[in-house]
């Protein structure tokens, strides 16, 4: 059987950075071992559930690539819709098939129904607390007659239905990433497994659903490590076969405190609307704990679909650099034509002029500067000022004299006013231009470039004045050294 993988996102908001590691893990495994991806909504929460949340997950994967081949996802108008034979793909819409398969487990003595309290199992856990022990289920319910139990249900009594887990002895299972991992039965809680409204916990829907569906790979986060057991216990309940499992190392902070949702910007929609493009996003979170070669940065989607290895995925937890992801993400503008560009800079451009000419010439000097689309208005702020009055102190080069500046700002004025218009049409041209006259006439570069770019952009900091001249064509140039002259006194 060729492998089938899963994602199995809870539509509780935006997809999170790590959320979209395992899509792209599970997605490269699918695309390199020739097998199935399905896409799974554990929505079964119904308290943490966001409107609008399964259709946003489903775009940002597609944006960035990711196509289920079964599952939940969205048609061309963004509505939800399932493709495949195994659904429902939403978990809320299996309560019955859960019930059911919690039925299954009671009957054969696995699990049982729990009448405690919330205050009950708060008083307790606040016990265990006091005396610094684990705060884990005292199974008081477990042993309570059956019969019993069936009566006080058809009574419609309040309660849960926990796992009945072993409570002596120790479970190993084999980890792809870690290998093999042994925990104590002792050490584990009867879980909860259908709650009181009546809905399953993630632990039986989703240990249920990956058997319904076929999934022969479970690739998830670390988190899920210490669930395991409770999962493997279920498998063995059923006498179904057990998928191989791989846990995703943990993304850290840089103090290597675990990467939250709660930490402001690690939502994959917020760096699309700042402008990260979708190939540098998702060359950035594959390697967030695996590296193909370890002698590269650049990898194209195919490119890791081709490479992708469990094996080769680090147990340790990866620390999260998104100052990487701006190098990426200048990287791959880099690759883009100039037309590509512009279009991916005009939202900004828009803020500042309507005038598509200006717009192109303003992309084309910015976009060596520019690592994402946040950076467009502070990179064309020398392109913009269209009144402020220069500076005469800051005019002169050095301890260049002002009458000397002006000087300067002549005979740069003269050869503009000789450029043909043809060759405004490339800063590189007119740089050769005005290097050549200050090559003729001996002088030197700064004496003549400091005055200029100042009289252009009023800044001591600005782009070069090629570049300024090139983006304000001839009349506004002259005007501008023109107001300069005019402050020098000249």
């Amino acid at each position: 059987m060729s492998p089938r993988v899963r994602m199995a996102p809870s539509p509780t908001g935006f997809i999170h950075i790590g959320n979209l590691r395992s899509s792209l893990y599970n997605e490269l495994f699918a695309r390199k071992n020739k097998g199935t991806l399905i896409l799974r909504m554990e929505d079964t929460d119904r308290s943490r559930f966001v409107s609008g949340a399964m259709e946003a997950y489903c775009r940002s994967l597609k944006t960035v690539g990711i196509v289920p081949d079964e599952g939940v996802w969205i048609d061309d108008e963004e509505q939800i819709i399932e493709k495949g034979d195994k659904g429902p793909y939403q978990q809320s819409k299996r309560k019955d098939i859960h019930l059911k398969y919690a039925k299954d487990l009671i009957d054969k003595g696995l699990a049982y129904p729990c009448f405690c309290t919330e205050e009950r199992l708060m008083k307790m856990r606040e016990g265990q607390m006091a005396q610094k022990l684990p705060t884990r289920y005292d199974r008081m319910c477990r042993n309570l007659d059956p019969e019993e139990a069936k009566k006080r249900i058809a009574k419609g009594e309040p309660h849960v239905i926990r796992l009945a887990l072993p409570t002596e002895g120790s479970v190993t299972f084999h980890d792809e990433i870690r290998d093999d991992v042994t925990f104590e039965w002792k050490e584990m809680d009867d879980q909860v497994i259908i709650k009181s409204d009546g809905m399953p916990t993630y632990h039986l829907a989703s240990t249920c659903d990956d058997h319904d569906m076929e999934i022969t790979h479970v690739i998830r986060g670390e988190e899920w490590i210490s669930s395991t057991p409770k999962h493997l216990f279920i498998y063995q309940a059923f006498g179904w076969d057990v998928p191989k499992f791989a846990h995703l190392p943990l993304l850290l902070n840089r103090d290597k405190s675990k990467l939250s949702k709660r930490q402001g910007d690690v939502a994959v929609e917020d760096y699309l609307k700042k402008g990260y493009l979708p190939e540098a996003i998702l060359n950035f979170v594959a390697l967030l704990g695996w590296n193909p070669t370890g002698d590269r940065e650049i990898y194209t989607h195919e490119e890791l679909r081709g490479m992708f290895d469990l094996a080769k995925v680090n147990k340790s937890g990866a620390v999260v650099n998104f100052e990487k992801l701006d190098w990426l993400n200048a990287h791959y503008l880099k690759q883009k034509t100039d037309e590509e560009f512009l279009a991916y800079v005009k939202p900004e451009l828009d803020k500042l002029t309507a005038d598509h000419e200006r717009q192109s010439r303003i992309a084309r000097v910015i976009r060596d500067r520019v690592e994402s689309r946040s950076d467009v208005l502070e990179a064309t702020g020398d392109l913009m000022d269209e009144n402020g009055e220069p500076d005469a102190r800051i005019i002169p080069w050095k301890s260049q004299e002002p009458g000397d500046a002006a000087e300067k700002l002549h005979a740069v004025r003269e050869l503009i006013l000789l450029i043909p218009q043809t060759d405004w049409e490339s800063s590189s041209v007119l740089e050769q231009k005005i290097k050549a006259m200050i090559q003729e006439r001996g002088w030197n570069n700064g004496e003549v470039l400091w005055p200029l770019r100042v009289a252009l952009s009023g800044k001591k900091q600005s782009l070069p004045p090629f570049d300024l001249l090139y983006v304000f064509g001839h009349d506004r140039s002259l005007k501008r050294i023109d107001r300069a002259i005019e402050a020098l006194g000249g």
